[in-house]
């Protein structure tokens, strides 16, 4: 277990000496940031209208936007390091604005791929970790603390506010221009770059096999889980461009990943043998408080990038809502996430990071039973806005802890690395989440469709017809395009019919199975939250003591240490 002994005298004073302007544009960088995920899904039904796209091209979209950054964002941390974080912040901004620019100029799906989730996204990965060290650098002892539950409440408030700017901007003028404001705003944040403190530069020669191996790891497991709606998990589907071994291309890419990443682990551990410097210095992950900390943000996400990619479905895609609609609809998500983020925060000094983050995960596991209850062909209004407000309350509450707590694990000097590793179970857990929740949708809805038109008397001379077409082009479509589809495809009216009312009640049963998955996963997630620090105001307390040590073996002692009175 980690000790925290006291903290170190004066660190609080000098931390006084540091104004808050550095915050303020570090928070607005962060902003925009997270505003982007929301964005996009509120926006799903126009942005594939527009670029002539379906829901499953959009959910890669916005899957591989977070799975870059998170295949990538220890590299990020790295070169924060070896340039000195203000100037990876200023080249992380820069290359984040241009892919913005392209994002609103897209003309089609390809191009947003390499504007938003490419380009932005390694944008993003050098930004990320240097706002963290930076953070590190600038504040000390209480003020550090402040900082940081700032940080998470932006982080909040940005999820919040995405749905309300998404929406209401594409419904009114064009999804695009959320992309070219993000431009403006990072040329905006460029004046003030004097304001931010230089910062630190390390030397030391990039593990750039570290960086192959676990990109491509990352990256091959996650595309593997993001393609199984349309390829199978192990028996292939039609869609399947091979079948290796008769087998889906899906359980290849997860086997080959998986064994990249154990690859790059050993290689992580033969580099710090040799006293070099590795790209994850793996002894940092035998912090027990770090280690709770990342599992439970990357569940964290998972959850809420999980919902907030099934809602906008339902809204817009069953229920026919616009994008205004859709972010007014969400909006008592917003708003207690908003509000409880700030009240999370003023807890700190009061209550443990263990009780906050429980206390906010039973809030997020009620309100996704309430979300199952009152999916259906019609919005029941209050039921369903108390699921939402219970939601957002829950999420607010864990990101006002788990940043500070993630920081405060480590020594400032190892800030850009404690961010990389931060951003990386972030963003892994939103695109495991998108691709894994909107798998098990797309497959629910296909397999609930098929049960449907084989037991359906009205279709019994084209159900096998249907049942193929289904498997073959699994995607989630409004009844009007499949009864468009059906009487394209031959079908007579009262056939026509038969299959929109089987597609229907498919639809609202794939949707309580894909939040019946978020569900699992917040229950799961009970069993990383016990490790959190129990004792209010530990984790601002750990990153004074974690200050003290300056390599990584110093900080961490075997877990069965239990000495000091803070011990987590």
């Amino acid at each position: 277990m980690t000790t925290v002994p006291a903290e170190r005298p004066g660190a609080d004073a000098a931390g006084q000496k540091a104004g808050w302007a550095v915050l303020a544009m570090l928070a607005a960088a962060q902003f925009i940031m997270v505003l982007d995920t929301t964005v996009m899904n509120v926006s799903i039904s126009q942005v594939a209208e527009d670029l002539n796209t379906t829901v499953v091209g959009m959910q890669t979209a916005i899957t591989m936007y977070t799975l870059v950054m998170a295949a990538f964002m220890l590299l990020g941390g790295k070169l924060g390091d070896r340039w000195g974080a203000k100037r990876a912040y200023a080249i992380g901004l820069l290359v984040y604005g241009a892919g913005s620019l392209i994002t609103a100029l897209a003309p089609s799906l390809g191009v947003l791929l390499a504007g938003w989730s490419f380009i932005e996204g390694f944008g993003a990965i050098l930004v990320i970790p240097a706002i963290a060290a930076l953070i590190a650098a600038t504040y000390q002892g209480r003020q550090r603390a402040i900082a940081y539950g700032v940080l998470g409440g932006i982080s909040g408030v940005s999820a919040a506010l995405g749905p309300l700017i998404g929406g209401w901007v594409t419904a009114n003028f064009t999804w695009r221009l959320v992309f070219a404001a993000e431009t403006v705003t990072v040329l905006i944040l460029m004046l003030f770059l004097r304001a931010i403190p230089a910062g630190a530069r390390r030397e030391g020669k990039l593990d750039l096999p570290g960086v192959v191996l676990s990109a491509a790891g990352l990256g091959l497991a996650v595309f593997g889980i993001l393609r199984s709606s349309q390829w199978g998990w192990i028996t292939p589907s039609p869609a399947a461009p091979v079948t290796p071994l008769g087998l889906s291309p899906v359980f290849w890419l997860i086997i080959a990943g998986a064994v990249l990443l154990g690859l790059f682990a050993q290689r992580e551990g033969r580099v710090i043998e040799a006293g070099q410097e590795p790209l994850l210095d793996t002894r940092l992950l035998k912090l027990p408080m770090l280690r709770a900390g990342l599992t439970t943000l990357l569940s964290q996400q998972f959850i809420i990038m999980s919902i907030f990619f099934v809602l906008p479905l339902y809204l817009q895609t069953v229920l026919g809502f616009d994008s205004l609609q859709t972010g007014i609809t969400i909006l008592p998500l917003s708003l207690s996430l908003f509000l409880f983020a700030l009240i999370g925060a003023s807890l700190t000094a009061r209550m443990s990071p263990r009780r906050i983050v429980e206390i906010g995960l039973a809030a997020m596991i009620s309100g996704t039973v309430l979300l199952i209850a009152f999916t259906g062909p019609d919005l029941r209004n209050l039921g369903f806005a108390l699921a939402l407000a219970l939601v957002g309350a829950g999420n607010g509450l864990m990101v006002s802890q788990l940043g500070n707590v993630i920081m405060s694990s480590v020594p400032p000097s190892r800030g850009s690395e404690a961010g990389g590793l931060q951003g990386t179970a972030m963003n892994l857990g939103a695109s495991l989440g998108t691709a894994l929740i909107g798998s098990l949708l797309l497959a629910s809805l296909v397999l609930n469709f098929q049960k449907g038109v084989l037991a359906n008397e009205a279709l019994a001379g084209v159900s096998t017809q249907l049942s193929a077409t289904a498997e073959a082009n699994a995607n989630f479509v409004t009844v009007e395009q499949v009864g468009a589809a059906a009487e394209a495809a031959g079908l007579s009216p009262e056939q026509a019919q038969a299959a929109v009312t089987e597609y229907a009640e498919a639809q609202i049963v794939a949707l309580k199975a894909a939040f019946a998955g978020v569900l699992l996963a917040a229950l799961v997630a009970l069993w990383y939250v016990r490790h959190l620090p129990t004792i209010a105001g530990a984790s601002a307390g750990a990153e004074s003591a974690a200050a003290e040590a300056s390599e990584p073996e110093a900080a961490v002692t075997s877990e069965g240490d239990r000495t000091g009175e803070t011990a987590v």
